[in-house]
């Protein structure tokens, strides 16, 4: 079959063959988004990484079983990507897609969208308060956004560095879009942070959201999601001490594939019924180079297409 094929970390994919998939379950690949979590997979950067080549990169996609259901399923870790033709798929890891799906935009926004509604749903367990968006002009950071007014929150607060797409955030529902050097203010008794940034940008709205607090002592969530800035950080003990200050992560091992399959059903439906913005862009799967190596778009999250 026909895949993108990485044989080297420092080199974008190629459309190439690849052996097929083996497995009971093995289905036709509809759609493929081209992720920021698979463009660390595939470069070797990603936690998860064990540094095996070569690879088909792609961690989840809808596809078409041989009964014709349409499925979103997210590959094993050890197993083909899913930018090729074909892929096996884990019916744990997978769910099936209600009639008039459109598989596009289940691949371009179910990673994304996925990241703050997990960590809403699964590691904070929020049941309504005002949250903060760190890094919230980038695709998952607009989704974020939207899900947590999606989800009840009483107050949406986003921030980043980019003023004209800051711009923007207000018409997904953001009730205040701010610079980061402006959240203390905005954001100073907010209940959860949605952190896409970590590093520098957290160190400082971290420290100056919790010196800004009214009540100290009420608690705050901050759950670390991406690390668009940096990697680490670091973290002055007293900030621990002086406030009520839970950090914690969501991601692949924080929360397990059992509980992570049980949200994918409502948010599929969620995408499905176009109440969240998504803005997908297909690209054929034989022109992954250049879909790999062209600038971002802002607000666009590219499709793969076999």
């Amino acid at each position: 079959m026909y895949a993108a094929v990485v044989r080297s970390f420092d080199e974008p994919p190629t459309y190439d063959v690849f052996p097929e998939p083996a497995g009971p379950d093995v289905v036709e690949v509809v759609a493929a988004g081209l992720h920021p979590r698979v463009r660390s997979a595939a470069n070797g950067t990603h936690y998860t990484s064990e540094g095996s080549l070569p690879m088909v990169p792609g961690i989840d996609g809808v596809a078409r079983t041989a009964d014709g259901d349409l499925l979103y399923f997210v590959a094993d870790d050890n197993a083909v990507g899913t930018m090729a033709e074909r892929a096996a798929v884990d019916r744990r890891r997978a769910v099936v897609l209600p009639a008039g799906t459109d598989p596009v935009a289940v691949a371009a926004g179910m990673n994304p969208a996925m990241s703050s509604w997990v960590a809403l749903r699964r590691r904070a367990n929020f049941q309504g308060g005002s949250v903060l968006v760190l890094g919230a002009t980038g695709n998952a950071g607009q989704l974020a956004v939207q899900i947590a007014k999606h989800l009840g929150a009483s107050k949406v607060i986003g921030a980043g560095r980019d003023s004209a797409r800051l711009k923007l955030l207000t018409t997904l529902g953001a009730d205040e879009a701010v610079t980061l050097d402006a959240v203390a203010e905005a954001a100073a008794n907010v209940d959860v942070v949605l952190d896409y940034l970590w590093g520098e940008p957290t160190e400082q709205a971290m420290s100056a959201i919790l010196h800004a607090r009214s009540d100290r002592a009420q608690p705050l969530t901050w759950i670390q999601i991406g690390s668009m800035a940096a990697r680490e950080l670091t973290l002055p003990s007293n900030l621990l001490r002086a406030a009520a200050l839970t950090i914690i992560g969501s991601g692949q091992g924080s929360v397990s594939g059992r509980d992570i399959l049980a949200e994918l059903p409502e948010l599929a439906t969620l995408i499905t019924s176009g109440a969240l913005d998504i803005t997908p862009r297909t690209v054929p799967l034989a022109d992954v180079q250049h879909a790999w190596t062209e600038p971002p778009r802002p607000g666009v999250r590219v499709v793969l297409i076999p």
